[in-house]
């Protein structure tokens, strides 16, 4: 009697760990694939389109940046980042001083987009 309760004890123990790594696999699987589609949309951004497209996609955040430099965020998730100069349309790049333009306009056009990578967020 004493072995079939601790062979039944050792079959649920095995199954009890099947059945927990099997939902860890799928929660690890759903988040793969959700990583996977917020890449996507992050990469849908080109040199080219405008900074309202950009904004359809990403957030701006804190932290140093001018009219033609910025860092922003996933709308997905706030740690997905990526780094974005633009070209300024309908004023100049620079003021009568020679420093960079402070001012945003929807219609500036992106020159470059860094790869995406992961970062904390910065606050001002």
């Amino acid at each position: 009697m004493f072995k079939l309760i601790a062979a039944l004890a050792l079959v649920s123990a095995i199954a009890i760990s099947a059945v927990g790594s099997a939902s860890q696999s799928a929660c690890v699987q759903a988040h793969e694939v959700w990583v996977g589609h917020a890449l996507e949309k992050m990469e849908t951004i080109k040199p080219g389109m405008t900074r309202d497209d950009l904004l359809k996609v990403f957030r701006t955040e804190g932290g140093l940046s001018t009219g033609l430099h910025r860092t922003f965020v996933s709308q997905d998730c706030a740690y997905f980042k990526v780094d974005v100069d633009f070209r300024a349309v309908g004023r100049p790049d620079r003021d009568s001083d020679g420093r960079v333009t402070l001012e945003e306009d929807a219609r500036d056009i992106i020159v470059q987009v860094s790869r995406p990578y992961l970062q904390f967020g910065v606050a001002d």
